[in-house]
């Protein structure tokens, strides 16, 4: 006879779990907005402003980026390790991050790039990838978290 594992079990074996993915998020911003501060990996580095649609720097020679665009990164980065530390924090920095990517990416949609409001700055590469970080973000944060959610019911139930 054999039995069927829960499918947390699975996300666990993998290291998939609430908290070491909002980790990993974390310090995957946390290495975007460094790399936006070196040259050559931003090209265009002399071009960089402050903030505005003005800056020429383009991280990996895609993404246009800022001062203010990587200090964004670095506060994002920072804020998915802080909230790692429980799966309750984790799974509201996914989903939370990542209705904030779908926002960022609805704002990018309907704004005119080559005028002040687009002030952190960034582009149609930054868009897109603003879509698919907004639902890969959401979408681990329910799929994990319902797990994390299954986890607290049983150990309520226990009690």
């Amino acid at each position: 006879m054999t039995t069927a594992s829960h499918p947390a079990e699975h996300h666990h074996m993998m290291g998939l779990t609430l908290r070491n993915t909002a980790m990993g998020v974390g310090i995957v911003f946390l290495l975007v907005g460094v790399l936006g501060f070196i040259p050559g990996i931003t090209t265009n580095y002399g071009a960089m402003t402050f903030a505005g649609h003005e800056s020429g720097a383009m991280l990996l020679g895609v993404f246009q980026v800022s001062i203010l665009h990587n200090i964004v990164h670095l506060l994002f980065g920072v804020a998915g390790l802080a909230m790692a530390r429980n799966d309750r924090m984790a799974r509201l920095f996914l989903l939370g991050g990542g209705a904030v990517y779908i926002v960022l990416w609805i704002y990018g949609l309907v704004i005119n790039q080559e005028t002040g409001a687009n002030f952190v700055p960034f582009n149609t590469a930054d868009n897109w990838l603003h879509l698919i970080l907004g639902v890969a973000m959401i979408g681990l944060g329910a799929w994990l978290g319902r797990d994390a959610m299954d986890e607290t019911t049983a150990t309520r139930r226990k009690m």
